[in-house]
């Protein structure tokens, strides 16, 4: 965060700090911001991989001898590619089927179903 942003949010910090939605609402985002940090990495540093494995040898050779369709030169963007998809999926996954509001319709849901189970034999 910027030295303007953290000066600028520093004075509020103290008012937010006591609510849990705002607590809630920061924690995802720096865990967005994480993870578009980690993508941004990713495609700089695979690029500048691919690229230079495939100038290596590129000139001067058939393009089949060529190191363009080499398993080393894909294979860290490939399995850097799974671990980004796991970080993908912590930061965005479990909220898209457990979700607050589902938490809450299904507390809502079952205490329903218990005072409706209380009120039967009444």
């Amino acid at each position: 965060m910027g030295r303007f942003r953290r000066h600028m949010y520093g004075e509020y910090r103290q008012e937010f700090s006591t609510d849990e939605s705002y607590n809630a609402a920061y924690r995802k985002v720096k865990k967005i911001k994480g993870f578009y940090s980690h993508l941004k990495v990713y495609i700089i540093v695979n690029i500048i991989i691919i690229v230079s494995n495939l100038n290596r040898d590129f000139f001067g050779h058939n393009i089949y001898d060529s190191r363009l369709f080499d398993w080393h030169t894909y294979s860290t963007a490939f399995y850097w590619g799974i671990a980004l998809g796991i970080h993908a999926f912590t930061v965005f996954g479990p909220d898209l089927f457990f979700n607050e509001d589902w938490e809450q319709k299904k507390i809502q849901k079952y205490m329903d179903k218990k005072t409706s189970n209380t009120n039967k034999w009444e």
